[in-house]
């Protein structure tokens, strides 16, 4: 009995022995057993990794503005502004005249009808995603949509009224007095033409475009471009197209002169439209233009800053040669084409709405 005690206490002395073992050391509350079985994450595919590095998913949410603080309000005021045709002198033409959000926030024409016909001298760029933009306007005139918002009120060739009458209309009518006291709290007189341009703004920068199939790739999603559209856009980075068309916008980030390799001809570049130099006077910027986002590009004919171009295949044949120096296949401008078709995002949904009523004092349209 002894004996077998004793070989009882020697046996269970070196199991506990063989158990410290096991769990002291460097190998301390490592789990006992077969190892566990990992799945590695697929290595992006090479184009992806490059298209990263040139663009920038369009976001959920729009940016905050410097100094002009988005509120329910202020949003709210900026949509009725948006779509009041009061704001013109003849009553007739509100800012989505020009920027239909039904229509890619352009208006489709050539150039936009402005005040008594009047015609304006470019095309009407899209509001959609505007926000990203460099500066607003073709020539950049307007260093933001802030700036932009007051130019087409008080211009006389599109809504024309004149700078003082804008706050006097927008007094004259009881509602909007109640609005911009809500949007600008505080204020002893809210009904200015700065608050209108304010407000304006930050309602179109509201105006966002996200999910677009490409910007799906760029989260990861390799089956959002068909291979179409990856041909399209490795044509896209190989010829050169992205030296001007990249970033958050795919373009709108800079200005270039139009026709650096052949000029495209007096309809498309007019000689008495010079562009930026409009602005700067500076030489070297005559002919320039700020570079149009190509984001919705199927949604916002006609093309290029005289509207004169109709068909994007054309658009883009006219930019291999006169931007490029080459002279694209049709299989090129094929691929590319629907690399652009891409590019078309999720449009914004607006209700229209309900805008204050005027009254019998209110400042009555101009004859």
């Amino acid at each position: 009995m002894k004996c077998l005690a004793l070989t009882i206490l020697v046996a269970s002395s070196l199991a506990l022995a063989a158990c410290e073992r096991q769990t002291t050391g460097s190998d301390a509350g490592t789990p006992v057993g077969p190892p566990a079985t990992t799945t590695a994450t697929p290595a992006p595919e090479p184009l992806l990794v490059t298209a990263r590095q040139l663009f920038t998913v369009i976001p959920d949410t729009p940016p905050e503005l410097p100094g002009n603080a988005a509120t329910p309000e202020k949003v709210a005021l900026g949509k009725m502004l948006y779509f009041d045709p009061r704001l013109a002198a003849s009553h007739a033409i509100s800012c989505s005249s020009c920027h239909n959000l039904g229509l890619g926030g352009t208006d489709n024409e050539e150039t936009s009808i402005g005040h008594r016909w009047q015609r304006g001298t470019r095309n009407a760029p899209t509001v959609l995603n505007a926000v990203f933009n460099t500066a607003q306007f073709w020539d950049g005139r307007a260093a933001d949509l802030e700036a932009q918002a007051g130019g087409p009120m008080v211009n006389p060739v599109e809504m024309a009224s004149p700078e003082v009458h804008v706050p006097e209309q927008l007094r004259g009518i009881p509602g909007y007095r109640d609005a911009f006291a809500r949007a600008f709290p505080g204020e002893a007189d809210a009904v200015t033409l700065a608050n209108a341009q304010k407000a304006l703004a930050v309602f179109e920068a509201s105006l966002l475009t996200p999910n677009a199939p490409f910007d799906r790739y760029l989260k990861g999603d390799a089956s959002a471009l068909s291979a179409h559209e990856k041909t399209g856009l490795s044509t896209f980075i190989d010829k050169g197209c992205i030296r001007c068309h990249n970033g958050i916008n795919i373009g709108g980030g800079m200005y270039a002169k139009f026709g650096v390799f052949a000029s495209p001809g007096a309809a498309l570049l007019p000689p008495g439209d010079k562009g930026r130099f409009t602005v700067t006077k500076v030489d070297s910027d005559a002919y320039s233009f700020k570079v149009p986002t190509l984001r919705n590009i199927t949604l916002t004919a006609p093309y290029f800053h005289t509207g004169t171009v109709w068909d994007l295949r054309q658009a883009v044949a006219v930019m291999g040669d006169a931007q490029l120096g080459s002279t694209l296949t049709d299989a090129e401008i094929d691929a590319l084409t629907a690399f652009m078709g891409s590019l078309t995002g999720t449009q914004p949904v607006v209700t229209l709405p309900i805008l204050p009523p005027s009254v019998a004092t209110t400042p009555r349209p101009a004859p």
